[in-house]
């Protein structure tokens, strides 16, 4: 699997873990919605800027959206 599907399921599975939905999640993170949806199905290459406003929202270290689980 290579690093953006990685991102993509990850990002999805802790958004859903803590219980945002893509709306409130995207104005937590200072993203647009439909960026975050085109991240969470692996459509979109996130900046390394986007993806620490990610790991921010989410609460999570940055090099949580690579792992492997």
């Amino acid at each position: 699997m290579d690093a953006r599907a990685r991102v993509a399921r990850n990002v999805r599975r802790l958004r859903v873990a803590a219980g945002l939905s893509q709306e409130a999640f995207a104005v937590d993170a200072g993203l647009d919605r439909t960026y975050i949806s085109r991240i969470e199905r692996n459509r979109e290459n996130p900046t390394v800027s986007a993806l620490e406003k990610i790991a921010k929202a989410l609460g999570v270290d940055i090099i949580d959206l690579f792992a492997n689980v």
